[in-house]
């Protein structure tokens, strides 16, 4: 049977090769990571001697690409309704894939982008698309992962009518897929405070967005109430969720074979976190 694939969004920190030895070190078998500072827009590109080095790190791990959920730059927004800075996005996406396929990973996992109140929802929804399907025309095989968002302030993607509206408008349905955060989900509404709950709530999202595009979660507590909007990540047990919904994913086997990555907030006990969700998949 297919495994379940745990790890955590770990540094990348003096070179993208360290990324999967820092996920060995806390007992992961997945993990998330940027592959250049997520707060600039430029990045110089990738060496080759680094391109290799993650590539070896990663076989001798036995780490393989559908265990990697690569992040792109938290500046990005491909709905923007301006032009000029839409291009300037769009551009670094690409560059973000380009660097994803050099390093032979399979996922890029996004925030779909905002309106800034200058926009329809819907007008953005067909912008992020639109921007989806340009630079997936660019590129070979990358996945663009949509993440769902918590609602904040004009960030689109917080309901799965929003994410399906994306993914009906992409044009090649092969390489566009979802992340669905917890703490996100539930800031946005979404109640996962029992296996009941879950249960519901699951089913919605089989039914309106499909389990065939969920390509990989982020297991995150919630700071913020229900429905609060508010993308406050907590350790697990600690916030407003608890604990029922991880022991839920954990033992579904819809959730196999695809990245579950902590995004917690205390890194110090992401080795504990991940033993717990194993424990949770054992019990």
């Amino acid at each position: 049977m297919t495994p379940y694939f745990v790890g955590a969004h770990v540094s990348a920190s003096g070179g993208v090769q360290n990324a999967p030895l820092n996920a060995a070190a806390i007992g992961a078998n997945a993990f998330a990571l940027f592959t250049k500072n997520q707060r600039r827009w430029q990045a110089k590109p990738l060496e080759e001697n680094t391109i290799q080095a993650f590539k070896a790190n990663c076989a001798e791990l036995k780490l393989k690409p559908e265990q990697i959920l690569p992040h792109d730059s938290y500046l990005i927004n491909l709905g923007h309704p301006e032009p000029e800075a839409l291009e300037k996005s769009r551009q670094a996406f690409l560059d973000e894939i380009q660097r994803c396929e050099q390093l032979g990973l399979v996922y890029l996992n996004f925030h779909p982008g905002s309106h800034l109140r200058k926009v329809s929802e819907s007008e953005c929804l067909a912008t992020i698309a639109d921007s989806i399907n340009w630079a997936l025309a660019q590129t070979e095989s990358v996945i663009a992962v949509i993440e769902n968002t918590a609602g904040q302030g004009s960030n689109l993607g917080y309901s799965f009518e929003q994410l399906a509206e994306i993914i009906d408008q992409v044009e090649d349905k092969r390489r566009v897929g979802v992340c669905i955060d917890t703490c996100h989900m539930f800031a946005a509404g979404y109640d996962i405070r029992t296996q009941q709950s879950c249960a519901e709530v699951f089913e919605q999202f089989a039914s309106i967005v499909g389990f065939e595009y969920l390509k990989g979660m982020h297991l995150n507590d919630s700071k913020g109430a229900l429905n609060s909007c508010l993308d406050r990540h907590h350790s697990l047990g600690q916030g407003e969720i608890g604990l029922e919904v991880f022991q839920f994913i954990m033992q579904d086997d819809r959730f196999r074979g695809i990245p579950l990555i902590l995004e917690t907030i205390d890194e110090t006990i992401w080795a504990d976190e991940v033993q717990l969700l194993r424990q949770f998949a054992q019990s």
